[in-house]
């Protein structure tokens, strides 16, 4: 989201209903350079093939012969890079698009890539993974529609999701909605990843992106509504008294991010309270 003046020119005053059809338009016309980052998210390789691993292994203890899916809800995130990252690290990686274009766009993408992936580009440490695969799939995230095409069914849901310029794309009065709906969606031993941006623009300023300092706390761990007027103090961070429907695991700054971060960006990882 390298052009903020523009996007915000694009959403000024349109409702909740008419945001998907905000951000498929934008691909109508072939403006997804506002957001596309060009490449995975450097955060997310290094969790998997370094912080995730144990993580993941514990994952797999209960059902060893069945291959790990990701869910990756992509709008904002170009062409569907991390999905086909997570594919080469062994996933059954999906991404979920509203826009129709996208979707073909990153299939597309998808398989000239698979065939020949770059090392440097997906990760150095790809090549010890059972390559997985890369889907894409058309619907919106709200609704419940598109999840037999992921092959979710009856309680079979994701091990793990990503999270990065989704929720900061959103209108603040459905943050509580997308919380929920993350919960709904995981496994309950799964975890929901998110690489926490824009932590530097303030909770005042319109967007998209919306600032999200301290949203992601309040959301996740104390289950309130994610709508903050300014960042809460560390000690409101902590605490046993937390009624959010996830649990932190971890909370970490990145050795790497995008530059658009301006440095600020922390990763946290998630898992369904019990």
């Amino acid at each position: 989201m390298s052009e903020p003046g523009r996007l915000l020119n694009h959403f000024q005053d349109r409702l909740r209903k008419d945001q998907s059809d905000g951000w498929s338009s934008l691909w109508e016309t072939d403006e997804s350079d506002l957001w596309d980052r060009g490449k995975p998210s450097p955060a997310l390789i290094d969790f998997v093939e370094c912080y995730g691993r144990n993580i993941f292994h514990d994952m797999k203890k209960d059902d060893r012969c069945c291959r790990l899916k990701a869910l990756v809800p992509i709008k904002g995130c170009g062409r569907g890079y991390e999905v086909i990252m997570l594919a080469l690290h062994g996933f059954d990686a999906y991404g979920l698009e509203v826009s129709s274009k996208v979707v073909d766009i990153a299939k597309e993408y998808a398989e000239s890539q698979l065939e020949s992936p770059d090392p440097s580009f997906y990760g150095e440490k790809r090549s010890e993974y059972v390559r997985g695969s890369a889907n894409f799939v058309l619907g919106d995230f709200f609704q419940k529609n598109w999840e037999t095409n992921c092959g979710i069914k009856d309680d079979d849901k994701f091990d793990l999701i990503y999270d990065y310029t989704f929720l900061c794309a959103l209108l603040p009065e459905m943050r509580f909605d997308w919380a929920r709906r993350m919960q709904d969606l995981l496994k309950p031993g799964g975890v929901l990843v998110c690489l926490e941006f824009p932590l530097w623009k303030d909770h005042q300023s319109a967007g998209p992106p919306w600032g999200l300092d301290g949203v992601y706390w309040n959301l996740l761990a104390e289950g309130k509504d994610g709508i903050l007027t300014s960042t809460p103090a560390l000690a409101t961070r902590d605490g046993t008294d937390l009624k959010g429907p996830f649990t932190r695991l971890v909370h970490y700054k990145p050795d790497r991010s995008y530059d658009q971060g301006r440095g600020t960006d922390m990763m946290s990882i998630w898992r369904p309270a019990s």
